[in-house]
């Protein structure tokens, strides 16, 4: 037993001892560091839903930002290049058609929210009217019968028996003409983030017309609308009534909860893409429902619900209510429950209705007295009865393909001189910072640097492998392969591993350059010892825009970790660093090497056209997406 300890003493001597205490390497291979994605976007979410308000104390503090922060969502939802700022006459409609009750007049009708964007419409007028009403817009959730569906219209013609006008718009996922809600969450249309489109945005700007067009009907008060919807419509009630304060009170049912939820649960996979903004500025529900303070704010939930857990619709309404006070208007907001899973119900219905008649009527209703909506079949027209387009939609209709014109893409830039080009590649980097790398932390994390292993062989001048912390959950290494002694200054190549590669696939790749330059060999987030499960792929890059991130935007930041890394090393030029990438990754490094300005060769093999192109359904393949990069580059740009 003597002889195998002094052995092991001799080994220990040699490999340690022989070198001196400065080379030695961190085997406590043990890492605060999570190094996994659920846990990172879970973090990102939680600090995102527990910093509601952080450093905004009072009325006056929250006065200053509301304006900032609207614009924020504003542009999280891609409402860029609509006119939401100029005087708008009101959009150009078209009656198809009017179905006359005891109770109600229905007019079948269509209106142009955008040259050839149409949106299907049914408009509930009581039979009897006095004078100029209250309006409510109600608007439709995911539903495939849409204005037909027997609770819609049972919903419309019940706020019409109470004396209201109420339109019923169409959305652009389904009913009449069907376009697309589902681009992420069935199509595998993740370019939609670099274009920075959202299905929700082409919603509220159809809801905003509608609002322009209800102001323009005699039978109308313009200072006495409301809106309300259920699921999809719930969360469409939240922008709309953030955005529209020509919208009198609001009733958003079953649509919003904290990010935290969506993602410590993971019930941003049931949902629509249209249910959270982009969110590249980091807020939170309660962030746009204080938009909507100090008007009447009703949240309604019911308790069970599989997509919004009433806990968490509780934080964010208490969260909204502590800006009301700063109003002095705490009995204008208030959440009402009912038991029973997602969607508006029989319980939740006269008490919104009594909110809208006590708001907009100035009516003190009993919902015991209300009543509920009518669903009998009696009661309920036919989806004959109530369509629109009964000759078929308008030729120019673009409702099919709005997600291809909603938001302007960036188009090559003509450059005289270098002036120019300096003016536009800093208008360039500007841009993302703000819009597409504002996840980045204000202030990075210790690299907290480990030498790992080292060993003479492998490449002339040794091996050396180093670990570093690159963001708050994730330790990652570099592999340094030295081709001259370090005692000298020299260049060094930072090769970049892409997800899922075969062993050996990056060395072959730059196997035939320079055989005298140092080589540093990557794997970013999510890539060989941190990867995870192909069947999480599309969770996380949904999950992640939510959160305000994307795989290849975090990446962008680990390679970026690396370059401050490698500049570091005792024997390292570091100027004369390069980058050389493959594939999808070759959009990562493109993107580090601009932010970063001082990579020497940038080399780029089979690199994607363009961040325009769309995935596999599943989320498989190349994540390339960069939220909101198209609207002002191109990976060729």
């Amino acid at each position: 037993m003597k002889s195998r300890w002094y052995t092991l003493f001799l080994v220990v001597w040699t490999v340690f001892g022989a070198k001196g205490q400065d080379d030695l390497i961190d085997l406590d291979f043990r890492s605060e560091q999570d190094n996994t994605m659920y846990s990172y976007l879970v973090e990102v979410a939680s600090d995102i839903t527990n910093t509601f308000m952080d450093g905004v104390d009072d009325l006056e503090d929250w006065k200053a930002i509301r304006s900032g922060r609207k614009k924020e969502l504003i542009e999280m939802l891609g409402l860029v290049d609509v006119p939401l700022d100029s005087v708008r006459m009101p959009p150009h409609m078209m009656e198809t058609g009017i179905i006359s009750e005891e109770d109600v007049t229905v007019k079948k009708l269509y209106y142009e929210s955008l040259p050839g964007l149409y949106v299907p419409a049914n408009l509930y007028i009581p039979k009897v009217l006095d004078g100029p009403a209250p309006a409510i817009l109600y608007m439709c959730g995911h539903a495939r019968e849409q204005m037909a569906a027997a609770k819609y219209q049972g919903n419309a013609r019940k706020f019409a028996q109470l004396g209201f006008v109420c339109l019923v718009i169409e959305t652009i996922q389904y009913g009449e003409v069907k376009g697309e809600h589902w681009g992420t969450y069935a199509r595998g249309w993740f370019h939609w983030l670099s274009r920075g489109y959202h299905p929700g945005g082409v919603e509220v700007w159809n809801e905003i017309r509608a609002i322009d067009l209800l102001q323009s009907l005699d039978e109308v008060d313009p200072d006495l609308i409301g809106a309300t919807g259920p699921s999809g419509g719930g969360s469409q009630s939240w922008y709309l009534g953030a955005l529209d304060e020509r919208v009198a009170c609001v009733a958003p049912v079953a649509g919003g909860e904290t990010i935290e939820a969506e993602i410590v649960q993971r019930t941003v996979d049931e949902h629509c893409d249209c249910m959270m903004p982009h969110n590249f500025y980091q807020r939170d529900f309660a962030d746009i429902g204080a938009l909507i303070a100090p008007r009447p704010l009703l949240v309604a939930a019911p308790s069970r619900d599989a997509m919004f857990a009433i806990e968490s619709v509780r934080q964010m309404h208490n969260q909204i209510a502590e800006v009301y006070t700063w109003y002095d208007a705490s009995d204008r907001i208030n959440m009402i429950e009912t038991p029973g899973g997602h969607g508006d119900r029989e319980e939740l219905r006269p008490r919104i209705f009594a909110f809208f008649m006590k708001y907009l009527m100035g009516k003190d209703a009993l919902p015991s007295e209300i009543g509920d909506i009518d669903m009998s079949e009696e009661a309920l027209f036919s989806p004959e009865e109530l369509k629109v387009f009964v000759d078929g939609s308008p030729s120019d209709n673009r409702t099919t393909t709005i997600q291809e014109s909603f938001v302007r893409l960036a188009s090559a830039p003509i450059l005289s001189d270098i002036t120019a080009y300096d003016e536009y590649k800093s208008d360039v980097l500007d841009f993302l910072n703000d819009h597409t790398f504002r996840h980045f932390p204000e202030r990075p994390e210790p690299l907290d640097l480990k030498l790992t292993l080292r060993a003479n062989d492998g490449a002339p001048h040794g091996v050396q492998k180093y670990s570093f912390v690159s963001e708050m959950g994730w330790r990652l290494a570099v592999d340094i392969r030295w081709r001259q002694p370090q005692g000298e200054q020299q260049p060094i190549i930072l090769v970049l591993r892409n997800p899922e590669e075969d062993r050996w696939d990056s060395e072959s790749f730059i196997s035939d350059l320079d055989r005298n330059v140092s080589r540093a060999f990557f794997a970013a987030r999510g890539i060989g010892e941190t990867g995870w499960a192909a069947n999480q792929q599309w969770h996380f890059r949904r999950a992640g825009a939510w959160t305000g991130v994307t795989l290849a935007s975090m990446r962008v930041y680990d390679v970026l970790r690396c370059l401050e890394v490698i500049r570091s090393l005792p024997g390292v030029d570091p100027d004369a660093v390069s980058i050389a990438a493959r594939g999808e990754m070759a959009v990562v490094a493109a993107y580090a090497a601009l932010l970063d300005g001082n990579v020497e060769t940038l080399i780029m093999h089979n690199p994607p056209a363009t961040q325009d192109q769309p995935s596999e359904p599943d989320g498989s393949g190349a994540a390339i997406e960069m939220l909101n990069c198209l609207q002002v580059t191109d990976i060729a740009q």
